[in-house]
C-alpha cells in the first residue's frame, strides 16, 4: 500500500500541486500589526478586542509568570507575536496570546473573568528586578507607566476576508499542543471558527439536569476542563460515528465536531432528534441511579469488598452503561419500576464481572475494547427487558 502511494505521488502533475497549494496560500489573508499595549488595552475596554469567555476561563498563568511577563516589557526584551482573528463587524478576536494579554490588562486592573474586574496584579517573583515585586500598577514611577504602556508586540491577524475553514486549521494547530489547555477546551475555542451551532448545542446538554446528577462525581479540575462537555462529544461522536474510531480519542472526537460543524458539507445532525434520544438516555439513567440508592455513583468503579460504587468516576463504565443502552433505548418506560429494577441490577452485575471489567483500564481503548464494553452492556440491558 505504501508503495503505491508513493508511485500515485511520483505521478501526480508538478503544476498541478503547486497550484493546489497556492490556491490554499491566496485564500488566506492576513496582516501584521505592531500594536502597543495601551492601544490593546484600549480595544479591550471598548470591546474592539474580544477575549472570548472561553478563553477567559483559560488564563491560567500564576501570579509569579504574569509578574515576570510585566517584567520582560519593562527590561524590552522580546515577546513572540499574539493572533487576532478579524470579524466581519472589524473587531478582532484574540486567538493565541491569551496569557500574555491578561497579565498585562490584570495588571493593569482592567482584565474582567466571566464579567467580573479582576482584583489588580501585585508584582511578586520578579527574579531579574527584584525591587519590582511588592508593586502595583499605580505604584510605578510615571515614567515607568508611559514605558510599558508603549510597549509593543506584532500581532498577526487573520482577515475577514480568508476562507474559514482554513482560518479554523490555521488557529486550531496554534492552540494544540499547549500544555495547559484539555483538548475539550481546544476544541470549543477553535470550532466557532468553523460554526458554534454544534458547539452551543454540546454546552446547553452539559447542564442538562439529568445529565449533571449522572456525572456530577466528576472531580472539579475536570469540570474546569470542560471534561463534562467532552462527555457528552463522546456519547454522540461513539453513537453516530463509532465505526470510524480506531484509537486515538482525542483526535476522532475533534474530527467528529469538526464534521457536524463544517460550514460547507456538515455531517447530517439533527438537532432535535439527538436532544430526544440524549435526555431519555440520561432520564433513564437518573431513574436507575435514584432507585439503586447510589446517588451520583452510577458511573462509579467499585470495590470488591462493598457492594456500592464509590465515588470515583470511570469513563469505561460511562461508555458500556450509556452506549449499550441505546440498543433498547425505545422499548424502556422510566416509569416501568420492574424494568428499572431489572435495568439497575444489571448495571450492578456489570461494575462486578470480570466479562465487563477485563475491557476496563489503561490501554483499554481500542475500538475492540470499546465494542467489547458496549456489547456487554447491550446484551445485559437487552436480557434485563425482554
Amino acid at each position: 500500500m505504501a508503495r503505491r502511494k508513493a508511485n500515485q505521488t511520483m505521478l501526480l502533475d508538478p503544476d498541478q500541486l503547486i497550484t493546489s497549494v497556492d490556491s490554499k496560500v491566496n485564500a488566506v489573508r492576513t496582516q501584521s500589526i505592531d500594536f502597543s499595549f495601551n492601544e490593546l488595552a484600549d480595544m479591550y475596554k471598548d470591546q474592539e478586542l474580544i477575549i472570548d469567555p472561553e478563553f477567559q476561563r483559560m488564563f491560567r498563568w500564576p501570579e509569579g509568570s504574569q509578574a515576570r511577563f510585566i517584567e520582560s516589557l519593562l527590561l524590552e526584551l522580546p515577546v513572540p507575536p499574539i493572533f487576532l482573528i478579524e470579524r466581519e463587524d472589524r473587531v478582532y478576536e484574540l486567538i493565541d496570546g491569551l496569557q500574555r494579554i491578561s497579565s498585562y490588562l490584570n495588571f493593569r486592573g482592567q482584565l474582567k473573568i466571566d464579567g467580573k474586574l479582576q482584583p489588580p496584579l501585585v508584582l511578586a517573583d520578579c527574579d531579574i528586578v527584584k525591587e519590582l515585586n511588592g508593586l502595583t500598577y499605580q505604584d510605578l514611577p510615571r515614567a515607568m507607566e508611559i514605558k510599558l504602556k508603549r510597549s509593543y508586540i506584532r500581532a498577526e491577524i487573520l482577515r475577514k476576508e480568508s476562507d474559514p475553514r482554513l482560518r479554523y486549521y490555521m488557529f486550531k494547530r496554534l492552540n494544540t499542543g499547549g500544555e495547559t489547555l484539555e483538548a475539550q477546551e481546544v476544541r470549543n475555542a477553535t470550532i466557532r471558527l468553523l460554526s458554534n451551532g454544534f458547539n452551543s448545542f454540546i454546552s446547553q446538554l452539559s447542564k442538562e439536569s439529568n445529565f449533571a446528577h449522572c456525572i456530577d462525581i466528576i472531580s472539579y479540575n475536570q469540570k474546569k476542563q470542560k471534561f463534562d462537555q467532552e462527555l457528552v462529544l463522546r456519547f454522540f461522536s461513539y453513537k453516530n460515528d463509532g465505526a470510524r474510531y480506531r484509537h486515538d480519542v482525542a483526535n476522532f472526537l475533534t474530527d467528529y465536531m469538526e464534521a457536524v460543524s463544517d460550514p460547507v458539507d456538515p455531517t447530517e445532525f439533527d438537532y432535535s432528534q439527538e436532544r430526544a434520544v440524549f435526555d431519555k438516555t440520561f432520564q433513564i439513567l437518573r431513574v436507575v441511579s435514584d432507585h439503586l440508592g447510589i446517588d451520583s455513583k452510577i458511573f462509579g468503579t467499585v470495590d470488591q469488598r462493598y457492594p456500592e460504587p464509590r465515588s470515583q468516576f470511570s469513563v469505561y463504565h460511562y461508555e458500556g452503561i450509556v452506549l449499550g443502552l441505546q440498543q433498547v433505548l425505545d422499548k424502556v418506560d422510566p416509569e416501568d419500576a420492574a424494568q428499572v429494577e431489572r435495568l439497575g441490577q444489571a448495571v450492578m452485575r456489570g461494575k462486578f464481572d470480570r466479562k465487563f471489567l477485563d475491557h476496563c483500564g489503561g490501554g483499554k481503548n481500542s475500538r475492540n475494547e470499546l465494542n467489547a464494553r458496549v456489547k456487554y452492556f447491550s446484551d445485559a440491558f437487552k436480557a434485563a427487558i425482554s
